[in-house]
């Protein structure tokens, strides 16, 4: 297959190509920019693959940065633009079932493609829009497939977290995962135990971010991936739910955190603890508890101006998503009409300050400083007094 024309990304590098290939090496562009091209997709970032090992590229190139040399990755910078070339190259000796205990820089293409992870993205393309596919990923990206490199079980044993890239490019290219790979996946699981939670968090949340999050949960759970990950085991009916709940685009982290919460039942510190294994940022957490708390307001039709705007009224796009997702009955317009009629956003928008109170009231600093800023707020939210200093005074000097 040849490339009716190079897309933008890939025309803008190729004088990089040609100065590797006029240095007398081959150079391809290769993996997802190649892939996301063919399916018609945005391409993110450009990895070219070369025969000429890292120090070969730093003589052909001024401006370099050692980025990833040890596994034979060095970052040119040409213009305004930066590129990641690594050298072609086997792997072997997975100890930690993700990285190689050795890499072994080769000049052959054929050996590098060997060791990617599915068929979709071990294609490369070379300056004329040829491209190169050595174990029929164009046949796999024409019917959907993901499909491992070679030995599915190899595969997974090299890196483990390759499963779990399996279900997210299931849901992101909405895709559906060849029986061998399907069974190694189920097969090698336990493996997943062997990652690091970080790694393992990445990959979740882009499969939540997928256009087709439920077909990569529904396997998620039917391969056992969930077992090996915090606070799942022995939870395949709650997170089942999610797989039945309607096809609601995630908004953010925070409402995938939020909904899993929700299903698993957890709320405050357990929740906390929980986001807490996944290694959650302390802002998303933060936001997942308040976020959590409005939905169960709403859910029970409990809540006034006030509560609102004290659970953060950022968190309503994501709360009034969460209630279409578990079939939470609200009245979108009347709570909209609530929120945009309050007056501030958050304290920082006060006109008075605890300095004030302190000045106005001729008291000393402590606790009841921030007793009396409360007060304040919330005579402002809901609409008590106005939002000037003056009226915040005599309000005050009232109380």
């Amino acid at each position: 297959m040849r490339l009716k024309e190079l897309p933008l990304d890939f025309q803008q590098a190729l004088p990089i190509l040609k100065m590797i290939e006029d240095a007398g090496y081959e150079a391809y562009f290769v993996g997802g920019s190649v892939r996301d091209h063919i399916l018609g997709l945005p391409i993110h970032d450009v990895d070219i693959a070369t025969s000429a090992y890292p120090e070969e590229i730093k003589s052909i190139f001024k401006h370099t940065i050692d980025t990833g040399i040890k596994h034979g990755t060095v970052t040119v910078l040409m213009g305004d633009n930066s590129y990641e070339i690594t050298t072609f190259r086997t792997e072997s000796g997975y100890q930690d079932y993700r990285r190689p205990d050795k890499v072994t820089f080769v000049r052959s293409l054929t050996d590098d493609l060997k060791r990617r992870d599915f068929t979709i993205n071990a294609l490369a393309v070379d300056h004329n829009g040829n491209v190169v596919d050595k174990f029929d990923g164009l046949t796999d990206l024409k019917n959907h497939l993901i499909k491992a490199v070679g030995v599915a079980d190899e595969r997974f044993h090299e890196d483990a977290l390759r499963m779990m890239r399996a279900v997210r490019f299931q849901s992101q290219l909405n895709f559906s995962i060849e029986d061998k790979t399907e069974r190694a996946i189920a097969d090698n699981a336990h493996l997943l135990s062997k990652i690091a939670v970080e790694r393992v968090h990445e990959e979740f949340v882009k499969m939540f971010f997928g256009q087709s999050w439920k077909n990569g949960l529904s396997d998620f759970l039917r391969l056992n991936l969930y077992e090996y990950c915090p606070g799942f085991k022995d939870n395949l009916h709650e997170l089942s739910k999610l797989v039945k709940a309607p096809n609601v685009k995630m908004i953010d982290e925070t409402m995938i955190w939020t909904a899993i919460g929700y299903v698993l039942d957890l709320h405050g510190e357990e929740l906390n603890h929980f986001l807490r294994q996944w290694k959650v940022s302390n802002k998303i957490r933060e936001d997942c508890l308040l976020t959590e708390n409005q939905l169960i307001n709403f859910k029970n039709k409990d809540f006034d101006v006030w509560k609102i705007y004290k659970l953060g009224i950022t968190n309503i796009p994501r709360v009034e998503a969460l209630c279409e997702l578990f079939n939470v009955k609200i009245n979108i317009e009347q709570i909209d009409n609530i929120v945009s009629e309050i007056p501030i956003k958050n304290s920082h928008s006060m006109k008075i300050t605890g300095k004030d109170v302190i000045d106005i009231l001729d008291i000393k600093p402590g606790p009841q400083i921030g007793e009396y800023m409360d007060i304040l707020e919330k005579a402002v939210v809901t609409q008590t007094v106005t939002n000037t200093y003056k009226d915040l005074q005599r309000y005050l000097l009232i109380l």
